[in-house]
């Protein structure tokens, strides 16, 4: 008897490394349900997904909402019956202005993302895999090199990828007991549509414009089914993975 799909949802899959991750899974026979704000990017994904394609959805979701959170995990319950794997990657930036500019609403729009969104399908994926037979599953949290060290201008970012840490720590802790383990993946200069600018010149916190090494996305997606295709009983508890030369360890 061939063994069953495994079934995984994946955020902000209409796009970089959500885009790439999804597709990885889709080759490698997941049943993937494609979560992001913009259906048509999310239909893109599907796309080129090729032969795999059969095998995936779309479901337009903005992770700030938690109604269209609960929406996305409960279509996904009554199509597949359980999940696997949440690939919780959505996020975004804020203009990379001086801290004292930042408004009110730049602040609130990445928090509402990057940390409650994130917090709102952690909740959701326990509801799931505590109740489902057999119990259990795998959140693989998108991090970043942000989660350890700033760039210049970036407080919200950075500071909700260090919230995220924190998120991670805690479901890990509190998932043992549902067979549930999380992990995050802290990644550094994927080569992505946003972080193509890298590759050209971004600001240094010695206040130079310098170009930085970059990686290819792939590998990103590769780490991240390794990741999902552990046993329960095993878990990769962090991984930072990223461009080798980036500045990053050191000084710069």
């Amino acid at each position: 008897m061939a063994e069953a799909k495994k079934i995984a949802i994946v955020t902000g899959a209409g796009s970089g490394i959500g885009r790439a991750v999804a597709l990885e899974f889709l080759r490698n026979e997941y049943q993937v349900t494609l979560a992001g704000r913009r259906e048509d990017a999310l239909l893109e994904t599907i796309s080129l997904a090729e032969a795999f394609k059969t095998n995936a959805s779309a479901v337009p979701t903005d992770v700030a909402d938690p109604n269209a959170v609960r929406a996305l995990f409960d279509g996904v319950e009554k199509k597949h019956g359980r999940i696997d794997v949440l690939f919780n990657n959505a996020g975004m930036n804020a203009p990379p202005v001086n801290l004292e500019d930042l408004t009110d609403e730049q602040w609130t729009t990445i928090v509402n993302i990057n940390f409650n969104g994130m917090f709102y399908c952690i909740r959701e994926a326990f509801k799931m895999m505590k109740k489902q037979s057999p119990m259990g599953g795998r959140i693989i949290n998108n991090g970043s090199i942000s989660a350890h060290a700033p760039r210049p201008n970036s407080i919200p970012y950075t500071a909700t990828k260090h919230a995220v840490t924190g998120l991670t720590k805690s479901a890990s802790l509190d998932g043992r007991k549902y067979d549930i383990a999380c992990s995050q993946i802290d990644i550094g200069n994927a080569m992505t549509e946003l972080a193509a600018k890298m590759a050209t010149g971004v600001p240094q916190a010695d206040g130079t414009i310098k170009a930085e090494s970059m990686m290819n996305v792939n590998e990103v997606a590769t780490a991240a089914l390794y990741m999902a295709n552990l046993p329960l009983d095993t878990n990769v508890q962090f991984m930072t993975i990223m461009a080798t030369k980036m500045p990053f360890v050191g000084r710069g």
